[in-house]
């Protein structure tokens, strides 16, 4: 069960005199011009294309880019640490899911669904297929998958499984953007028992539950109790991440929203323009995070 892949990389020479050089007068293949890039080199990816009918051969347009940034490295190493999987084509639908390729990352996972046995892997499979379908607002879609994985994990996992945890947590943020909140809190608060025992204080996946039960109690207006849980979110993440990671800007947006609400328009442009600032350094251009922050700037 192998596929084939073709790279097709883009590389601007006024980037890095460093990271790349032309051997083409050192290869055996003098008719080809052949460039060596430096270990840990960083591409971003571009399009996905089939370039057959039975789907087992892709192709892939990577675009190189400049590693002098240290920012930009250790958040590129957190990505990379982040988007670990059971396999290479796991990896790439994870860190295509995490650069708002939703449609792209959608369409690998249904055909890796389709050609594996492995249990852990369709149990990762499904609950990334959640991840996407709650991004594309296909809520009802993404519990059944959020379901199946919890079903297929709870088989070889006891109950208190830190893994359990992850899909208990996403499960209850499908049931909070269906706005069925009681439900919502129901999952996150066994999220919450099972990583307060079994996870570091600050580990960022602790953080991420306080943010969503900071939004079960923001949506229900209760705005003191919502920024109480979001603090908890940022003290924690503050620490846990690079200061350009994407789930910090998330931090500043969730509170830019609760000041928003309050009617605290000075306070709430201020931690939306931080969440701006961040996301405009670590996300793609076209990325929906982006909208959402001029949307929020734009609105107060």
């Amino acid at each position: 069960d192998t596929v084939g892949v073709v790279f097709q990389i883009l590389i601007d020479p006024t980037i890095s005199l460093t990271s790349f050089a032309s051997i083409r007068e050192l290869s055996d293949h003098e008719d080809e011009d052949e460039i060596l890039f430096t270990t840990h080199s960083v591409f971003r990816i571009g399009e996905i294309r089939k370039i057959d009918n039975n789907l087992r051969l892709y192709e892939v347009d990577l675009k190189f880019t400049a590693d002098d940034d240290k920012q930009l490295r250790k958040l590129t190493d957190r990505i990379r640490q982040e988007s670990e999987s059971p396999t290479g084509w796991c990896r790439l639908g994870k860190l295509l899911l995490k650069t708002g390729q939703f449609d792209k990352a959608e369409e690998l996972y249904k055909v890796l669904l389709k050609q594996t046995t492995n249990n852990n892997e369709r149990v990762f499979i499904y609950h990334q297929l959640g991840l996407l379908n709650n991004e594309k607002g296909k809520y009802t879609e993404a519990a059944s998958s959020y379901e199946m994985s919890l079903k297929l994990n709870q088989r070889n996992l006891p109950e208190d499984h830190p893994s359990l945890a992850n899909t208990y947590n996403n499960l209850g943020q499908t049931y909070q953007n269906m706005d069925n909140y009681s439900k919502a809190m129901e999952f996150y608060e066994k999220a919450r028992r099972i990583k307060e025992k079994t996870f570091a204080p600050y580990d960022p996946d602790l953080a991420i539950f306080y943010g969503n039960i900071g939004q079960v109690y923001s949506k229900m207006g209760q705005y003191e109790k919502a920024l109480e849980f979001y603090e908890k979110d940022l003290e924690i993440t503050r620490v846990a991440l690079p200061p350009n990671h994407p789930n910090l800007a998330t931090c500043y947006n969730n509170k830019g929203q609760v000041y928003s609400n309050m009617g605290n328009y000075t306070k709430a442009l201020e931690f939306h323009e931080t969440a701006l600032r961040i996301r405009q350094i670590s996300l793609p251009p076209q990325h929906p995070s982006l909208a959402i922050s001029y949307n929020n700037i734009g609105s107060l």
